[in-house]
């Protein structure tokens, strides 16, 4: 696989990964991972495997309305024939809300690797804070770049 082929599967995977999220579908989620991948969540916590991971969005999605990803790939790198990397940024946008709320920006790591059915799966999907300490013009810079893909092109 080449690496524009390599970008396009891992752009692929990590758009099908937030719009399983904004769905609320723990289920399809899930099945995007390997059968052993994990997951770190916005407040630190750790699912391993696609059951525990389907079982931990599943309460999640069921409690409460949650907010809605918009995403950047900031970055493809294959890892390899069949391992690669991605690096994204992410916004989220309230219930009901137009705009990303900047206290839940995120940086996002997702590694992955292809499958002997030839399908990328996720084996590690991290989802950090974006809080720059002590540098509240990188969050703000974040912020206008985010909110950027949540206004209609034109």
């Amino acid at each position: 696989m080449a690496g524009a082929e390599i970008e396009h599967a891992l752009t692929r995977l990590y758009q099908d990964l937030l719009v399983a999220w904004n769905g609320c579908n723990a289920g399809a989620m899930a099945d995007l991972y390997a059968a052993g991948g994990s997951q770190v969540g916005f407040d630190g916590s750790v699912v391993n495997g696609r059951q525990e991971i389907e079982a931990h969005l599943r309460p999640i999605f069921a409690s409460h309305p949650t907010p809605a990803f918009v995403g950047k790939v900031r970055e493809v790198r294959g890892l390899g024939r069949d391992a690669a990397l991605l690096r994204a940024v992410a916004g989220m946008v309230p219930p009901g809300g137009s705009d990303i709320n900047p206290d839940l920006s995120a940086i996002q790591t997702l590694v992955a690797s292809r499958a002997a059915d030839g399908r990328w799966r996720i084996e590690m999907f991290h989802n950090t804070p974006a809080a720059f300490h002590g540098r509240p013009h990188e969050k703000k810079k974040l912020t206008q770049e985010l909110r950027a893909l949540t206004k209609p092109a034109g």
